[in-house]
């Protein structure tokens, strides 16, 4: 979405050499015949370019699709893939790749060091308008380039040849194998993209892939789509998967009767089927560090950028009510913006959403939030408030919509309409800030506080609802600048930037997302991670 606990620089050894895919394989006699996977997904495929992305489930089809330097496994750790042999300088500053040289792209093309150089530089070109560009503002001359001040090839990663690479850093960065395992990270087929222009990504036949899984049968817009065993794949013989056919399937009970009837291998349910199935064999609870939280545009509503207003919009919000008598999912109420489970203090071990919670934004008291309403509207010499929130048409999010509307309308002079829309209109309208209100996510790439925190920086492209606080900015700026090789005095800094956000009431957290899923037995070898990308189809497999 910069960005499980902290790794010392120690951990990385110069000139460590790494073989294989690192991930735990399922043994041969295990699989049947019939390698087919049959997933529901609740949203539509936005995109397939990797410039592009921005939501959880384009990344998670990028992930099954396309191959980088390195991989998570189960642990969440990062294994080698495209990478055969890492250095990095005793500065923390220069890592040095070598490339395997039997990786190909669905084309048959080489997968070369200068695919990654390409892959990198347009993601950081201002002209592609990458909104998660900032996540390369590590590596040496990005956030320049991408300001428009350098040009694309002043990035810090060169081809030294075919199958080396070198990647200078602006500063030490303890977590960065973890974003080289994050899609956005990974190479692109600069031929695939010259070839489909502004087409490139938006619908299968117009892409290149080179992991264990190539995108078919997606136009761009459909409701369905299946990803094939990838014959040109390095590592395709621990593949077992012949194809995975995704559905989109809104409606929980609608994915239960296809899940029941079994034309689906597996289904989200809804808060209101849990109870039914908790003692179910099939029964599965992914947690994920992943937070909604309702958005206050201050560029749109001059009433918000009074903190009284967003104080009393978060105060009204009954949390514990949302996640147990609307949601019922094993949904959690929120310690803050940053969810638990994304860092341990150093120190301590204690978590950081924990240790450092700010009970007054997170907490409701419908008499206070009465007061301050009053207070700001008087202040901002508003008389009323008429809004607008938008959601995804989902279920849960439309049901979460209508609890957070009843629950504002509590507030006197304050009425709430309800505007639904699919998940990949939604992230336009988001992206362009043409909303009042709007129920969003964020999903962690990697475990660390800071890549939920650093959305709200002053110049993030995430930060559409005019929140702006320079208090804030330095917290991060030091964590990721002057402290980031002192992990004490980073995790301060990170703190303070938690505190302040929600002192200040910059967005108003609603739950920690917990999906309780039904999923058949016999699916085997998924690779699930809370706290970035969640599905690893690779080693997956039918027993």
């Amino acid at each position: 979405m910069k960005k499980a606990l902290i790794l010392p620089l120690s951990c990385f050894i110069l000139g460590t050499t790494l073989l294989g895919s690192g991930l735990s394989q399922p043994q041969a006699t295990q699989a049947t015949a019939k390698q087919v996977l049959n997933w529901t997904e609740s949203n539509e495929l936005a995109t397939a370019d990797i410039s592009k992305a921005t939501d959880t489930l384009s990344f998670n089809v990028l992930l099954n699709t396309q191959e980088g330097l390195y991989r998570l496994d189960k642990n969440g750790t990062p294994q080698p893939a495209l990478a055969t042999k890492t250095e990095l300088s005793k500065d923390g500053l220069t890592y040095k790749f070598t490339l395997r040289k039997d990786a190909k792209w669905q084309n048959g093309d080489p997968v070369t060091a200068k695919d990654f150089v390409y892959s990198w530089q347009r993601t950081v070109d201002p002209k592609t308008t990458s909104q998660d560009a900032f996540y390369l503002f590590q590596v040496k001359n990005a956030k320049a380039i991408n300001a428009g001040k350098l040009n694309p090839d002043q990035l810090g990663i060169k081809a030294d040849d075919d199958y080396h690479l070198t990647v200078t850093l602006e500063r030490p960065v303890s977590y960065f194998k973890k974003l080289l395992a994050w899609p956005l990270f990974f190479p692109q087929n600069q031929k695939a993209v010259a070839k489909y222009g502004q087409a490139y990504g938006t619908e299968a036949n117009k892409t290149d892939n080179n992991g264990p899984y190539t995108l078919t049968k997606w136009n761009g817009s459909s409701d369905s789509w299946t990803l094939v065993k990838n014959k040109n794949y390095w590592d395709q013989r621990h593949v077992k998967l012949n194809k995975i056919n995704e559905l989109v399937v809104k409606d929980p009970q609608t994915g239960l009767n296809l899940y029941q009837s079994h034309k689906v291998d597996e289904t989200v349910l809804s808060g209101e089927q849990v109870p039914n199935f908790k003692t179910n064999k099939d029964f599965v609870k992914r947690e994920a560090s992943n937070l909604l939280y309702l958005n206050l545009n201050q560029n749109k509503v001059k009433a918000f950028k009074n903190q009284n207003v967003r104080r009393a919009f978060s105060l009204a919000i009954n949390r514990k009510q949302l996640v147990n008598n609307v949601l019922q999912d094993g949904s959690q109420t929120p310690k803050g913006f940053t969810p638990v489970g994304l860092g341990k203090d150093p120190q301590n071990g204690h978590d950081f959403a924990k240790e450092t919670e700010v009970k007054t934004a997170v907490t409701s008291n419908l008499k206070t939030a009465k007061a301050l309403i009053k207070k700001g509207l008087a202040a901002t010499h508003a008389k009323s408030l008429s809004l607008t929130l938008v959601t995804d048409d989902t279920q849960n999010a439309k049901r979460t919509a209508e609890y957070v509307q009843n629950a504002l309308e509590k507030l006197p002079h304050v009425k709430v309409a309800i505007h639904t829309l699919p998940k990949v209109q939604r992230l336009t309208l988001q992206q362009k800030g043409n909303y009042q209100l709007i129920i969003t996510g964020w999903q962690s790439v990697f475990a660390d506080p800071v890549n939920f925190l650093d959305i709200w920086t002053s110049d993030s492209s995430y930060n559409t609802s005019g929140w702006h606080n320079t208090k804030f900015d330095q917290a991060i700026a030091d964590a990721e600048g002057k402290y980031a090789n002192e992990p004490d005095k980073r995790w301060q800094a990170l703190q303070n930037a938690e505190k302040e956000l929600l002192t200040d009431q910059g967005t108003i957290p609603l739950y920690q997302q917990t999906t309780a899923q039904l999923l058949q037995p016999k699916v085997k070898g998924i690779v699930y991670n809370g706290s970035g990308v969640p599905y690893d189809w690779k080693t997956a497999y039918i027993k």
